[in-house]
């Protein structure tokens, strides 16, 4: 029976040779994660109570990113509670502060391709990019697995994302998903996406992440893309386990529920208004747009690539004197790599301010939060009324490259126009 890499995946996790769409069936899970807000906290009081331990401690990982640096005593305590849960389990995989789970697991060498991945946050599926079926778990459910190491699911149906031709200059990933939930909506449930197409295999590691990230934002169970050369060179890079990798393709002639194409060389500079992603058109229709701050984070935006993406378009400029430029680097690895390469000294020297690694503004946590009334740009992946701060504020959603350039000007702006601007200046 010919099968998706969904239907592989699943497969090899509960034992079977194959299996089909809509079946119910226990896996076992591979990697467990759970970050401050909904991991210990949650899975503690219910392991004392049945007086349990973690199934398997070198398989749990366990990040504190949404919470920190802690501004209250409040979010101190949260993060104790995670350091007290990491040291008396045995947590082998914990990263205290070190930026976003999304982001520390694939830098980290944690993900190998095959894998069934299970955590507590909506974004888990950014592990589909390494040829993983990730998902993302309520507090209930990870506490079961953090005792048993299996969970039950549904075998979703795949929706084929075929993605053909050149991205044009300043035109990424991001503009691909802002696209694609607008095309696709955000109502794909118990639906996994899998990424293929000549773009996609093309793109960096970091701009796959991307990918598989948003899916979540299409409202997709996962987003998976198939292992080839750059997944095995990401893989080597960071220590992570590549045996076997190769494998994890979908056969040829496997079914999907759906096929959704795009000629990628078509694609324009896109931007998302509020209060949703699937309100996005293309970056043209926003040009009157005051922005008050634009930010540069999350597990998204913020890897390095953005950054480096993103000091491309503010070398030699300056922020606009009424807006202000945010940037919190998703990891602190990826903070010390874009200060040795200079990245850094570009983007302050533009007038950014640099912001710890973590969840921070884009869950509306810490620094860099908006008030009633301002816009916000933002490299983030969901603008959710309310998300970034109060519910009276307005969050557009943009690549780093627009973001950058909107910073500029202090109105949604072309990235294409400015650096056109720029040249014609010289």
């Amino acid at each position: 029976m010919a099968q998706t890499l969904t239907q592989k995946i699943i497969a090899r996790a509960c034992g079977r040779p194959s299996v089909s769409p809509g079946e119910i069936v226990t896996v076992k899970v591979d990697l467990l994660m759970g970050q401050d807000a909904s991991g210990p906290r949650r899975w503690r009081p219910r392991l004392e109570e049945l007086g349990a331990k973690l199934w398997d401690p070198s398989k749990v990982v366990v990040v504190s990113d949404h919470y920190v640096p802690a501004v209250d005593a409040q979010s101190a305590e949260i993060l104790s509670i995670s350091r007290r849960f990491a040291r008396d389990y045995g947590v082998q995989n914990f990263f205290d502060m070190q930026g976003i789970s999304h982001a520390i697991m694939p830098e980290r060498g944690l993900l190998r391709p095959g894998m069934f991945v299970a955590g507590g946050d909506s974004h888990t599926p950014t592990a589909g990019a390494y040829g993983c079926y990730a998902a993302g778990f309520g507090a209930t459910d990870t506490t079961a697995i953090a005792i048993t190491g299996e969970t039950w699911t549904t075998v979703p149906e795949t929706i084929k994302v075929q993605i053909d031709g050149e991205l044009g200059p300043d035109i990424t990933a991001k503009d691909v998903m802002l696209w694609l939930c607008r095309e696709m909506g955000m109502e794909n449930s118990f639906k996994s996406v899998e990424f293929t197409g000549s773009t996609v295999r093309a793109m960096s590691m970091s701009e796959r992440l991307v990918m598989s990230n948003m899916a979540a934002e299409l409202g997709a169970e996962a987003g998976i893309i198939a292992v080839d050369d750059i997944t095995i060179d990401a893989l080597k890079s960071t220590g992570g386990d590549y045996e076997g990798a190769e494998a994890w393709v979908a056969d040829p002639d496997a079914r999907y529920c759906e096929t959704v194409t795009l000629d990628a060389s078509r694609l324009g500079p896109q931007v998302a208004a509020p209060h949703a992603p699937e309100n996005t058109d293309d970056v043209g229709k926003f040009g009157t747009v005051k922005v008050d701050q634009c930010y540069i984070g999350a597990c998204v935006g913020a890897k390095l690539e953005d950054l480096q993406m993103a000091a491309s378009i503010l070398r030699g400029q300056r922020v606009a004197p009424d807006t202000r430029l945010l940037v919190a680097p998703a990891t602190v690895r990826v903070t010390e790599k874009a200060a040795a390469d200079g990245t850094l000294a570009t983007l302050t020297a533009a007038g950014a301010i640099l912001l710890p690694s973590g969840c921070g503004a884009c869950a509306g946590m810490g620094a860099g939060i908006i008030s009633e009334g301002e816009v916000c740009l933002s490299t983030t992946n969901r603008n959710f009324q309310g998300r970034m701060g109060h519910k009276d504020a307005s969050v557009y959603l943009a690549s780093p490259y627009t973001v950058a350039a909107s910073a500029v000007t202090g109105q949604i702006t072309d990235p294409r126009e400015l650096r056109a601007s720029t040249r014609s200046a010289a």
